[in-house]
């Protein structure tokens, strides 16, 4: 099926599956809906980042980018201008306001992104709170352009960790704890997607929330979607559509919802 054609009909079956406060029976998810998650508290972004966001969807200057994820077919080159590469990669402002909020309720410390991409998420991830923001990037020269980012903006909570995340997301976790908040948007394709969360999900607790974007870009990423969401020791979950949020707190009692958004 042509991949435009999935996504829309994937994004229709959502709709049609999508709920919102009046649903939710879950005092949890009544409250993470309404304080959290509702989409009308999250029409603005944080000014000073979304001055950068402009600049970078203004920038005519080229990179080389090593593509080890499912990319997007928009490219077709490795060579590509910064402003392509913000119009097809950066989320939405909803969404980078949807995953501070997240930070803030949990009051996280260790803050994980798979995919940097030019920072701008790193920039919402690391914003106002007491913890560090660690950012794993496989392309050095996106690596690059987030970094001045960070350094405009003044950031110094966070940590950028280049190279294949195949490689480096392993021997990071290795030498740390717990995590807190994940945000995986890296490589959209099946296999990575699981071996990533259950990597992850081996140093969450009981308040860890991992957030997975692009659960409906392909069939393969909705498969991984509905296989992660049963694994053992999920016990909630929220699809909002171009991401999904997932919990582990076992008084959640396997509680999976469809939200608007």
């Amino acid at each position: 099926m042509n991949q435009r054609l999935f996504q829309f009909l994937s994004f229709f079956n959502y709709w049609l599956d999508a709920v919102g406060a009046h649903s939710l029976h879950s005092p949890f998810f009544f409250h993470l809906y309404n304080r959290h998650i509702k989409p009308s508290k999250h029409s603005e972004g944080i000014k000073f980042i979304e001055s950068l966001r402009t600049d970078l969807l203004d920038s005519e200057s080229e990179i080389t980018v090593e593509d080890l994820g499912a990319g997007s077919s928009h490219f077709m080159s490795s060579t590509r201008s910064v402003n392509d590469i913000a119009r097809v990669s950066l989320s939405p402002v909803k969404y980078s306001m949807l995953y501070r909020s997240l930070i803030l309720y949990n009051k996280s410390q260790h803050i994980l992104e798979l995919g940097t991409s030019l920072g701008i998420n790193t920039l919402y991830l690391s914003y106002a709170n007491n913890g560090r923001t660690y950012t794993f990037e496989g392309s050095s020269q996106i690596a690059d352009v987030a970094q001045k980012q960070f350094e405009k903006a003044g950031a110094n909570n966070i940590s950028v960790i280049p190279g294949n995340i195949d490689h480096t997301l392993p021997r990071f976790l290795d030498s740390i704890e717990n995590v807190d908040f994940v945000l995986m948007d890296a490589n959209h394709r099946y296999q990575p997607t699981m071996t990533y969360f259950d990597l992850l999900m081996a140093k969450a607790h009981s308040r860890t929330i991992i957030v997975v974007d692009d659960i409906h870009y392909s069939a393969e990423m909705e498969r991984a979607w509905r296989e992660l969401i049963q694994r053992e020791g999920v016990y909630g979950s929220v699809d909002l559509f171009r991401c999904g949020l997932v919990f582990f707190d076992p008084s959640l009692n396997r509680q999976h919802f469809v939200l608007q958004f």
